[in-house]
């Protein structure tokens, strides 16, 4: 089966290249999914920039996340069958028409979703479900910052810290986004800025921060663990301080964000009480049935659909990077084919 892919070498974003390979027939423990849509990442930019420590060597496919039809079912394969309709995360290599995957990665797209929206969830959701539940402990009635809120992330971490009756705070880099989270129910909006340690504070009123979904990094990530309460916690998941605009990284920029970075002193953390964890989606990739136990828990909570904000077709994928990087989206950036 022929099918058409992007590839290129880490380093630079302008050797992304759409090319047509032969795609063999799936392993007996594997699918073959005709893709319909593909959910764009930051860490599909810092893979293509040879900044993402997880990023494979020589020419590759970036891509995590997407959505299709199963075209080919393995011998061994009983979970899913031909024609149905799947979401599936791959670790690399979804910007392509089709893939083999093993099964236990892909998951049927809810009734009444879109093949869009269901490219937009599992990375997204994976990610809030567990940032929030297992590593941020949440509990009822907690006071959560979330941020890039109006970000594929941030969207359904705000929704799923609701059902904990959170008192959520969003971020955003634009003061036009603020009236989406108002729409999207937070509680307080913030517009990132020289003052944040500021606003936070007004924000929170009398209230103790006790979570902050962090992926932003800097002097945000210095101000938001200052103001944590006792026994608070800090998930970072990513640091878009780092990201930016054009085809291949500014080093000297980077080398300055580098070392100018806060440092957390551990001793420190025992005399205030507070935590910091991180978290990278490729780990729990690696753990296929802890993942599947998530979304079936994640199923429970009933999640609206996610949001989607800006399609593109396969071959304007430079396009959709383009306007994924320039901070102006609000909810998902998805490709269809």
């Amino acid at each position: 089966m022929k099918r058409k892919l992007y590839q290129l070498k880490a380093g630079n974003m302008a050797n992304l290249t759409l090319v047509e390979h032969e795609l063999p027939s799936p392993a007996a423990d594997e699918v073959t999914v005709e893709l319909k849509s593909i959910g764009l990442n930051f860490a599909d930019i810092f893979a293509m920039w040879g900044l993402y420590s997880a990023t494979p060597k020589g020419i590759f496919t970036p891509g995590l996340e997407y959505s299709g039809i199963i075209l080919k079912v393995g011998a061994d394969v009983t979970n899913v069958k031909v024609g149905d309709k799947v979401m599936g995360v791959t670790r690399f290599g979804a910007y392509t028409s089709h893939l083999n995957i093993d099964h236990r990665y892909v998951s049927p797209i809810p009734n009444g979703w879109s093949f869009e929206e269901g490219a937009a969830y599992l990375v997204q959701g994976l990610t809030a479900y567990y940032g929030l539940f297992y590593l941020g402990n949440l509990e009822e009635g907690g006071t959560v910052l979330v941020h890039s809120a109006a970000g594929g992330v941030g969207i359904l971490a705000n929704r799923i810290a609701k059902i904990k009756n959170a008192y959520t705070i969003g971020t955003v880099g634009r003061k036009e986004k603020l009236a989406f989270l108002e729409k999207e129910g937070y509680d307080k909006g913030i517009v990132r800025s020289g003052d944040f340690g500021k606003d936070l504070k007004e924000a929170l009123g009398d209230r103790d921060l006790s979570l902050i979904m962090e992926c932003i990094g800097g002097d945000v990530l210095k101000e938001g663990y200052e103001q944590l309460a006792p026994q608070g916690r800090m998930v970072v998941y990513g640091s878009a301080r780092y990201a930016g605009v054009g085809k291949r990284p500014n080093y000297f920029k980077l080398l300055y964000q580098h070392f100018t970075r806060p440092k957390i002193d551990p001793q420190m953390m025992i005399q205030n009480n507070r935590a910091v964890l991180g978290f990278n989606l490729i780990w729990l990739y690696e753990k296929a049935d802890l993942m599947q136990q998530l979304l079936k828990e994640m199923e429970v909570l009933g999640i609206e659909k996610p949001h989607i904000g800006h399609t593109f077709n396969f071959d304007q994928m430079h396009e959709a990077i383009a306007l994924f990087q320039s901070g102006k989206t609000v909810g998902k950036v998805v490709v269809n084919l």
